[in-house]
């Protein structure tokens, strides 16, 4: 379970985040994701990994991020959960986007692949 350690998964969760960044999160989380993965966003949508890889690269770049009370939990023999609040601002944005995360992953064909992420709004 070397690689679903606190260091590797928070590793992950960056290069996602950079992805996003560059515009580049479709390609990124598509090749991340489980076939049968989901990810829940806070305004209440559900979307598979084709969702995702279809939409991710359109959507407008984060000018800057930070992830901070980052936990794992690990989830069985060959999975974990990381916990962390990320705090995110996108060009012309007012406030940033605040929010408690969860991203849940398992060991597969020798990959740690993206099963399951949540993103819970804080409320302020």
């Amino acid at each position: 379970m070397t690689d679903l350690t606190l260091d590797a998964l928070l590793a992950l969760e960056h290069r996602g985040w950079d992805a996003l960044c560059r515009s580049q999160g479709g390609a990124f989380y598509g090749e991340l994701m489980t076939a049968e993965a989901l990810m829940v966003l806070t305004n209440g949508m559900v979307l598979d990994r084709d969702a995702i890889a279809a939409s991710l690269d359109d959507a407008p770049p984060w000018a800057t991020y930070t992830l901070t009370d980052a936990r794992a939990v690990p989830v069985g023999t060959d999975a974990a959960a990381l916990v962390y609040r990320a705090t995110a601002t996108r060009e012309g944005q007012a406030e940033p986007f605040v929010a408690l995360m969860t991203s849940v992953y398992r060991r597969t064909g020798g990959r740690t692949r993206l099963a399951l992420y949540q993103q819970t709004t804080i409320a302020h």
